[in-house]
């Protein structure tokens, strides 16, 4: 190698004992026993004690099964999400892309955390990540009265919310459009400032409730066949 050459990217190798802190914290994020995910997975309960428990290399059939049961990515697992970001890896050999109905987005909308607010803002066109859940078919999230995301009340906007897998090249992605509103009953707020989310990640008194009532849901998936 030349003195100006450059080393070439390499994708990290997950040190021995992450894929099973990673397997057995999404577990419990889901309320359920080992027994349960070697249920879903077809694997033996004993398995996938091991794979949490022990310094386990899980080869990628494995992998592809425990991201199935526990609702996640092969790249989760793996944790290529930390260090590189999605959509580093090469198409699949043979990739579909297919339009999800209505039905498939809002299943796909319960099952993550984080989405992007997209709105028009005095400074033009504008998205904001922030923690959300699903209530009743609507999308709730909390902030602060002077947030970028609180001038979302009394409008259409659109929301975001996506799946990659870098490791098998797949992925998909819901968008939501419809009206923002400022929530205000307090039964409603307190209902919802009583469960177990969304929590922001940023922290501090964030009482400010916006609910985004859905008036269009779209959404494709790429699929390596």
């Amino acid at each position: 190698m030349s003195d100006n050459s450059e080393p070439t990217p390499t994708t990290p190798r997950p040190r021995p004992g992450d894929i099973g802190r990673r397997v057995r914290m999404r577990r419990k994020e889901l309320g359920l026993s080992c027994e349960q995910v070697a249920a879903r997975a077809g694997m033996a309960p004993g398995y996938v004690h091991y794979v949490e428990e022990q310094p386990a290399l899980v080869d990628t059939g494995g992998l592809i099964r425990l991201a199935g049961a526990l609702e996640t990515t092969v790249s989760e697992l793996r944790g290529g999400h930390v260090d590189i970001p999605p959509g580093q890896a090469g198409a699949a050999a043979r990739p579909a892309l297919e339009e999800l109905s209505p039905e498939e987005c809002r299943a796909r909308l319960s099952t993550r955390g984080i989405g992007r607010v997209a709105l028009l803002t005095e400074e033009g066109p504008a998205v904001f990540p922030v923690n959300y859940a699903v209530d009743d078919e609507t999308i709730v999230y909390r902030t602060t009265p002077a947030s970028a995301p609180a001038n979302a009340a009394g409008k259409e906007i659109a929301f975001e919310v996506d799946q990659v897998d870098d490791a098998l090249s797949q992925g998909w992605s819901v968008l939501v459009t419809g009206r923002a509103e400022q929530l205000s009953d307090p039964d409603t707020i307190h209902r919802l400032s009583s469960a177990a989310g969304p929590q922001p990640w940023a922290g501090g008194e964030r009482k400010l409730w916006i609910r985004i009532v859905p008036t269009r849901i779209t959404g494709r998936l790429i699929r390596a066949v």
